[in-house]
């Protein structure tokens, strides 16, 4: 009767489980059969914990809106006393926390069982998962030739190959919004401080990192946003308070709104002919629902804004492993490539740089906060993109063997190029989208970005609830899901 938990989402499930159809424990059952079954040719889920999921069942789980339901972290931040981590990184491997994160402790209030976490790499400075301390590379359930994205790759892995119908995760350059697109699922990015991120962290990158999760249906990401939204005591800023909540405003459609339609990157350059044409046909869709869609390009300085992101990451990645090596040496069987690389680049910045970077990105934010102002700009609703340049790398593309962290990022072949969009708004702050609305020509998905002005979630979660009804995904299926 349970079936494929990936053929439901986290809702449905929940709603078995308050009728007395299943219980949590079949559930879990069911998950953890998916795991033998389909995690090897994948390798996405990590350090499972069996029995504290069950005793967290035998204990009585709370009564939230997904009681008995399965879930994920990724085995980066998300601190939980019963679920160590190795935050991708041999370096880390193995670490135990004294007590939750604000963040795991809403989660956790819903109800869901966990059971595990999903593979990350190492600092999550990369559009691939593919940590040395899991052995291998995380593949793509439609593609195992190609990556399920970064740095939540594990996560958007295990939602699309059934093992869960809905995941936790977190973006600071479209670390959520990546694997979405890669993996043929919904991914949502809230205001900047939206979430908390305490007590272990004051901010993420600066603010440019939050948490938010990978699933299958709009609705299961705005039940969960509720859940977690607000800040924790001692936060150093709020996000705009809601005016209803993610889950009502998804009930009713919004105000038809102006659309501004971008088929290049933000500066100009062509992409992929068939992520284009994916962008294309959802601007026609948004048209047919009454949305006015025009051709536009914010002016904003993107190459200036991602070499002040690269710079803030470098950053923050030499101060967590220089903490960490706790005056070791920086060696490599310790320290993956790309992470040694970001580390030397952090060396050569004058010590005035990273709040120079800060400001920068503050200044990029404003400069789009124009572009969306119709008191100061063109006043658009809403910025239509692609959420990637190309359909998913293949494997090995992005390898964290690599020491020219640079170039890894911002060089020709690098991330910034294969995924010009996501980061834009995480300097901006403000929430953005990738839905799955696009195909490949080799079956591979393609997803199509939607950004909203700095607090505008509701809106925004309500348009993405909006072009599910009307251009339904759920019943597409990677084939490693059955």
């Amino acid at each position: 009767m349970i079936g494929d938990l990936g053929a439901r989402d986290a809702t449905e499930l929940a709603g078995l489980v308050a009728r007395g159809e299943v219980s949590p424990d079949e559930l879990l059952d069911a998950a953890l059969a998916a795991v033998e079954a389909r995690n090897p040719a994948i390798n996405a889920v990590v350090l499972v914990q069996e029995g504290v999921a069950r005793e967290a069942i035998k204990a009585g789980l709370p009564p939230g809106p997904f009681r008995g339901v399965p879930f994920l972290l990724k085995d980066l931040g998300a601190e939980a006393k019963d679920f160590p981590s190795h935050n991708g990184s041999r370096l880390h491997a193995n670490t135990v926390y004294p007590g939750d994160s604000a963040i795991f402790s809403r989660m956790k209030a819903t109800g869901v069982v966990t059971f595990g976490r999903t593979t990350s790499p190492e600092g999550g400075i990369g559009a691939a998962t593919e940590s040395a301390v899991y052995g291998g590379p995380t593949r793509n359930p439609w593609n195992t030739d190609h990556t399920s994205g970064g740095s939540s790759g594990g996560a958007g892995a295990a939602v699309a190959a059934g093992i869960v119908s809905f995941a936790h995760g977190s973006d600071g350059g479209g670390s959520v919004r990546i694997p979405a697109s890669s993996c043929g699922l919904f991914g949502f990015k809230p205001t900047r401080a939206r979430l908390p991120d305490g007590p272990y962290a004051g901010e993420g990158w600066a603010g440019m990192a939050i948490d938010g999760f990978l699933t299958r249906s709009v609705r299961d990401t705005a039940v969960m946003l509720d859940a977690c939204a607000g800040a924790d005591p001692g936060a150093p800023y709020w996000a705009p308070p809601l005016a209803q909540g993610h889950a009502a405003a998804i009930s009713r459609p919004p105000k038809r709104l102006r659309v501004a339609l971008c088929d290049t990157t933000f500066t100009g350059q062509a992409i992929d002919p068939q992520v284009r044409a994916a962008v294309l046909e959802t601007a026609k869709l948004l048209q047919a629902l009454g949305h006015e869609v025009t051709p536009a390009l914010p002016r904003t300085d993107v190459p200036g804004m991602m070499r002040a992101w690269t710079d803030i990451v470098a950053v923050g990645t030499a101060l967590g492993i220089r903490h960490a090596l706790d005056g070791r040496a920086m060696t490599d069987d310790l320290v993956e490539g790309v992470s040694r690389g970001a580390c030397a680049h952090a060396e050569t910045l004058h010590p005035t740089r990273y709040l120079e970077a800060v400001g920068k990105i503050h200044a990029f934010g404003r400069e789009m906060a124009r572009f969306f102002d119709p008191e100061s700009g063109p006043g658009y609703d809403v910025l239509l993109s692609a959420t990637l340049a190309e359909p998913p790398a293949k494997v090995g593309r992005f390898s964290h063997e690599t020491e020219d962290y640079v170039a890894f990022r911002t060089g020709p072949q690098g991330i910034f190029a294969y995924s010009p969009f996501c980061a834009v708004f995480n300097a901006s702050g403000q929430p953005a989208a990738s839905l799955p609305l696009g195909w490949s020509d080799g079956g591979l998905p393609i997803g199509v970005h939607l950004a909203a002005p700095f607090g505008s979630d509701e809106m925004l979660i309500s348009l993405c609830a909006e072009i599910e009804r009307a251009a339904p995904w759920a019943a597409k299926r990677a084939p490693i899901a059955g």
